[in-house]
């Protein structure tokens, strides 16, 4: 493929706009700041984005707008390819931008617009589950990557047959395990943003939704605490446990584990360190005489998931999260 870029512009809402785009030769984008055709810089649109869209309460809303507009003013160009989606039949339209930014306020409720000379349709069921993927960003304006404007290309000109099954069903795999591994980082991101007291209450409601009962006390000068649970919360039932919550970026070492492990005297202890845990600590608690688990970030997570249906309403507004299904 040559270096012609390759632009997706969505039509609007759920799509609204699609029949329009299509038989009126047109791309278009909303954001009513007045006309741009003048405007000489990318900083001067935004500062239009904020004295104009106060509706965004947001500085990162303000930023991204005015990111895609400017890739419409000034990035988007003659000749360059451009697609958009219809997703009530499943097919993408490609064609040629064939004009440079024009403010028109007849053709459409989006005055922002682009005349294209569209040159053809490729199906969505007919593109690797890579190029799908990439196509699914929820901007309205993005640019294609490489190797997907090239399949598009391919397919159109009828050089590039449905996809080989096997190869589509491992790049779904390889899809799935980024997406497992990136939800990971961003709750492991959720939970170091905790200050210290929602950490602890954090752990608390994790024991709880495995089933115990907890008692918080206070102990030692770094403001630190403890955290009994026992499944009848007089901390008489077995199993008794002591969890200690450290929530600091330096890893814990032998001698913390140590001082920790001094303090069981026949309970089950949970030693939680957000920062992790040194080799010598990590040594030091498995060669307790007592039951002694290490916990870091990671494995918070895993637990975390595992239990999250059963957290209690104080405890998920602490860590909020979403349920995504995935095609089995």
């Amino acid at each position: 493929m040559s270096e012609t870029n390759m632009w997706m512009v969505r039509a609007g809402e759920n799509a609204y706009l699609i029949d329009d785009f299509k038989n009126k030769n047109y791309v278009a984008i909303g954001w009513d700041i007045g006309d741009i055709s003048k405007v000489e810089n990318k900083d001067q649109v935004k500062e239009l984005v904020e004295q104009t869209c106060t509706y965004f309460s947001k500085k990162s809303q303000i930023s991204n707008a005015a990111g895609q507009m400017n890739r419409f003013r000034f990035d988007f160009k003659k000749d360059d390819y451009v697609i958009s989606y219809d997703p009530a039949n499943r097919i993408y339209i490609l064609g040629l931008i064939r004009s440079d930014y024009e403010y028109n306020t007849e053709i459409s409720d989006y005055y922002h617009t682009r005349k294209v000379d569209w040159v053809g349709e490729v199906r969505r069921d007919d593109l690797s589950t890579s190029t799908r993927n990439s196509l699914g960003a929820i901007t309205t304006i993005f640019a294609i990557n490489d190797d997907a404007a090239e399949e598009i290309i391919e397919i159109l000109e009828g050089k590039k047959t449905h996809p080989d099954e096997e190869l589509e069903e491992i790049s779904e795999e390889e899809l799935k395990e980024d997406m497992v591994s990136r939800a990971h980082e961003l709750i492991k991101d959720k939970i170091i943003a905790l200050d210290w007291e929602e950490m602890e209450k954090l752990v608390a409601g994790v024991l709880r939704s495995m089933g115990y009962k907890t008692l918080v006390t206070e102990r030692g000068s770094d403001r630190g605490k403890d955290i009994e649970a026992s499944p009848d919360g007089m901390m008489l039932e077995e199993p008794r446990i002591l969890a200690e919550v450290k929530h600091r970026s330096g890893k814990m070492g032998a001698p913390e584990v140590r001082s920790f492990h001094s303090v069981l005297r026949g309970r089950k202890g949970l030693y939680i360190s957000t920062g992790g845990f040194s080799k010598e600590a990590k040594y030091e608690a498995d060669r307790s005489i007592e039951q002694l688990t290490l916990i870091d970030s990671d494995r918070l997570v895993e637990l975390i998931i595992q239990n999250y249906d059963e957290f209690d309403v104080e405890t998920k507004l602490l860590v909020p999260l979403a349920k995504i299904y995935w095609p089995a």
